[in-house]
Parts: structure tokens; sequence; C-alpha cells
């Protein structure tokens, strides 16, 4: 049955004439045009909307960007401004997360901490994966010297812990989210630019690449439109789970100190400023964690089950 539907979904792998009058025929997938790549993206959208995984890390994501968003409205109180008188108060309904040990309401630093931490997340994960997978492309495709030379950066860096690489690499830089966000970023290209190489190697042999060089596409065109659209699917499942890692990084960073500086809102140094109160007010280590951990999730989740819809073994020809 499930068979079946694959079929009827992706016309189970059919055949499409390239022009009047031609006789060759060419793989659904393989063609460029407007109306099979709409028809790609519905089926995509109607398997992620079966995935239960999808939807409940989807459904995570965007409550987690919607407060992000509409911070100013959704958070009941400015987060810096400070209450002497109700410093470390317990939940309550005038404070539903309870304050910090200077009477700053919790859950409207929580909102405004998820600002920093997409904004860093999304950052970091976007100029990783655009230096990874330009320097997996040139690798996998010119070979050589030049596959040497950038698997060997990919291995010097991976030859490092990551965290403490990304502590070296803040505490060199200075403490602030632009330099965390640059640290994570030269850290976490590695990951992509090994899995961009690995299909770049399976795809350049493909027949429709042999037949784009006999057509005279010269190299540029070759990888930016043959090679790079048949890649992605490795790309936006690796991109997804990188979010949740990423905001951990800065979390944890943020917790030594090393991320977002007093007084500004964030996660991790709202967790580290909790850890002096933790037996009087375990409240203040205990909601930021579970913000992380919620988000973290949803990341993950989400990722899960684009990899889940995008796997070939599962779904067939996607």
């Amino acid at each position: 049955m499930e068979a079946a539907e694959n079929r009827r979904e992706t016309g189970g792998g059919a055949s499409l004439p390239t022009g009047p009058g031609d006789g060759k025929q060419k793989r659904l997938g393989d063609s460029p045009s407007m109306g099979g790549f709409l028809r790609r993206a519905k089926v995509f959208l109607r398997r992620m909307l079966r995935s239960k995984s999808a939807v409940i890390g989807g459904t995570l994501i965007l409550i987690v960007v919607l407060a992000a968003l509409l911070a100013p409205r959704l958070a009941p109180y400015n987060p810096y401004e400070m209450q002497m008188g109700n410093r470390l108060s317990p939940p309550s309904a005038e404070h539903l997360l309870g304050t910090d040990q200077y009477g700053r309401d919790l859950l409207s630093r929580i909102i405004y901490g998820s600002i920093v931490s997409l904004q860093v997340g999304v950052i970091a994960v976007g100029f990783a994966a655009a230096l990874g997978v330009l320097l997996g492309l040139l690798a996998g495709y010119y070979g050589g010297w030049a596959d040497r030379l950038i698997m060997g950066l990919v291995d010097v860096f991976l030859a490092f812990p990551v965290i403490l690489l990304a502590i070296a690499l803040v505490a060199a830089l200075g403490p602030s989210p632009r330099n965390v966000m640059l640290a994570l970023g030269l850290i976490y290209w590695t990951t992509y630019a090994r899995t961009v190489r690995s299909s770049v190697l399976a795809i350049k042999e493909e027949e429709y690449i042999l037949a784009a060089r006999t057509t005279g596409a010269g190299d540029m065109r070759i990888i930016f439109l043959h090679i790079l659209p048949n890649a992605l699917a490795p790309i936006i499942v690796m991109a997804t789970l990188g979010l949740g890692t990423a905001i951990i990084s800065e979390s944890t960073l943020s917790f030594l100190g090393l991320g977002v500086q007093a007084p500004e809102a964030s996660w991790g140094n709202t967790m580290a400023f909790g850890l002096k109160f933790l037996r009087d007010a375990p409240h203040l280590s205990i909601f930021p964690g579970l913000a992380i951990m919620l988000t973290v999730l949803g990341f993950n989740l989400l990722g899960n089950g684009i990899r889940d819809v995008t796997d070939p073994k599962l779904n067939g020809r996607f």
C-alpha cells in the first residue's frame, strides 16, 4: 500500500518526454521544470504533515519563533527592570515563572532570551553551511590537491574537541554574541564539507552530469545548477539538526561567561546566575533549562522528520 502511494505521489519514477517529437526519456526527478519542482514540493509537504516527528518538532519551533518575533508584546514585564523588593520570588500569579536575584521577571527574560538563541543558531549554522558546502563542492568535484587540502583542514579541525575549540576561539576573539556566531561557524563547517563531498563524488558520475559536460557547460554551471540541487536533502537535514547543536553551544558558552554578557537576556547566562541560588530558588535554572531542552528537542524532531521524508530508502525516489 505504501509503495503504491509513493508511486502515485512521485509519479512512480515515470519518464517524461524531453521535448516535442523527441523519443528520449528522462526521469521526473531530473527535470528542472517549475511544474516538476512544485509537484515535488507538494509531495514533500504532504509527507511532512503525515510525520508525527516533523509536526511535533515544527510546532515547538513555531512557538519559539513566534515568542522571539513577538517578544515586546508577549513579555509581561521589561526584562531589564529591577525590583529588588521582589527578588527571588517563586512562581506566582503576578510573575508566572518567578523573578531572579534582581527582581527581574523570569518569563520576560526567557522570552527575550529566545531572540539571542535563534539569532546565534541561525547565523552560525548559515555561516557553517555556506563555508562547508562550498568547500565540499570544490573538494568533491575537482579532487586532487584541492580535495587533499580541504579534507586535511577538516581532519585538523576534527582533532579538537568541539567545545574546547569554541572556548579557545571565543576567548581569543572576546566574549560577545557576534564572536560566538563566528566561532561556531568556523567549527561546524567540517560536517557539511565531508557530507557534501561524499554526495558530489557520487553525483558527478551520473549521466546527466556527463551530458552537461558534452554540451559545453562550465564547471561552475555544473556545480551550482546540476550537482548542488541534487545534494540539498542531506544539507537541509544537517542544518536543521545543527540549529539545536548551535543553541546548546551558545548556551554553554554564555553559561561559562564567554557568550552573551549581562544584563542582556540569554538562557545560558540566566542558568549560570541561578546556580548561586539553586537551593533557595531552583526555578532560576529549571525554567531556562526547559526552554533550551524543548527548543533543541523541536529542532531534532523536525530534522528527523525531514530525514525520514527525504530518505529514498523509506520513500523511494523523492
